[in-house]
């Protein structure tokens, strides 16, 4: 078993390399082992539509003019066995000759869901299951939430001093972290699909909203923009046909959409919720559809209280620094009434702390069962 572990920890640090790249597609890892032992072949899912883990791994192991047959292949997940943009991986894996198929996670996809494993070993090929489980559950934590939910994995990120300030009462913002947290939000840009604010953050801070790291991609942009209140001069229009911008809005302003799809933005009309703000339930499922796996919640305190009273947050992740900046009217990460009653708070599960330089990170996955009673 530990030989097991060992093939499938190189496994699953293969499949973070297709990370933010092979969405809406999970991130998968193979490698194959031959019968002495020795790595013949490796692979992951590098980018939406190109080969899978699977396949990769085995063009990489003819490509060294070795042979697949007798071999046992490591995988994070179950190959799949349906048509999809790329043919089925168990076809592959047959085709090769591989003896053994050793599986981190089983794929909850409804195509799938235990039907790659039954072909395989229909066809006399020994399958292990579940080697690294957990790790490789957690490797998928968004794709399996979007294939069985078909919306977004929300990600509520903010960064606070230790008084609970997102900015100083002047309204100055930059810097609350430093260099090697801020650092660390610039990859979730480019490990998630999309990223989220509100028209107030626009208006304010005039952002940009892409990835600066090298050799990354930007997120989809989206803003909440209830009455279609953002300047034509703003960087996020301005940029809209560089980088794929969505506008969601209650409004149905024929000259004012017109002004925007002529900048490149796409317009995404969605209905009022009870609060006259837009219905974020029903922007998650359009999103869903969209093929937005993921999505970077980088709103203000007022966006961030609606999407935590719609249940539409998933995981939060707070940045929190050593600093004190004071002040009753300076800005909270989450504003909005709040709860009537601490025995209603919102809390994290499986909460983590990491350190980055002088800041902290702090996140875990929002429990499901919360309620919050308005009075």
């Amino acid at each position: 078993m530990k030989v097991d572990e060992h093939y499938m920890r190189m496994a699953l640090d293969l499949a973070e390399k297709g990370r933010g790249r092979a969405a809406p597609n999970p991130v998968v890892g193979a490698v194959i082992v031959g019968a002495d032992g020795s790595v013949i072949g490796q692979g992951c899912h590098e980018r939406y539509g190109d080969l899978h883990a699977e396949r990769n791994a085995l063009k990489n192991c003819r490509e060294a003019g070795k042979s697949a047959v007798g071999a046992t292949m490591y995988v994070t997940l179950e190959p799949c066995c349906h048509h999809g943009k790329q043919p089925p991986c168990t076809e592959a894996i047959l085709e090769a000759g591989i003896r053994r198929v050793v599986v981190g996670s089983a794929d909850p996809n409804p195509k799938v869901a235990g039907g790659g494993i039954r072909i395989l070993r229909e066809h006399g090929i020994e399958v292990t299951q579940g080697v690294l489980k957990a790790a490789c559950d957690e490797s998928n934590r968004i794709f399996f939430h979007y294939i069985t939910t078909g919306t977004p994995y929300v990600v509520m990120k903010y960064a606070m001093t230790l008084d609970g300030k997102i900015a100083a009462y002047t309204g100055l913002s930059k810097w609350v972290t430093g260099e090697e947290a801020r650092a660390h939000v610039q990859k979730l840009r480019h490990d998630l699909t999309g990223i989220m604010v509100g028209i107030g953050t626009v208006l304010e801070d005039d952002p940009l909203l892409t990835c600066r790291l090298p050799d990354s991609k930007d997120p989809v942009r989206i803003v909440c923009d209830t009455h279609l209140r953002i300047p034509l001069e703003s960087r996020i229009v301005q940029t809209a046909w560089e980088v794929p911008t969505i506008l969601a809005t209650c409004s149905d302003d024929p000259e004012q959409i017109a002004r925007l799809e002529e900048k490149g933005c796409r317009i995404l009309q969605v209905p009022h919720s009870g609060d006259m703000h837009l219905d974020l339930r029903d922007l998650m499922c359009r999103l869903g559809r969209e093929n937005i796996d993921s999505i970077l919640l980088e709103g203000g305190g007022r966006l961030n209280w609606s999407a935590l009273q719609s249940g539409i947050v998933n995981r939060v992740m707070a940045y929190i620094s050593p600093k004190l900046f004071g002040g009753a009217s300076a800005m909270t990460p989450v504003a909005g009434q709040g709860i009537p009653d601490p025995a209603q708070a919102f809390k994290l599960e499986n909460a983590s702390v990491t350190r980055f330089g002088v800041d902290f990170l702090i996140e875990g996955e929002l429990q499901a069962d919360h309620s919050v009673q308005q009075t």
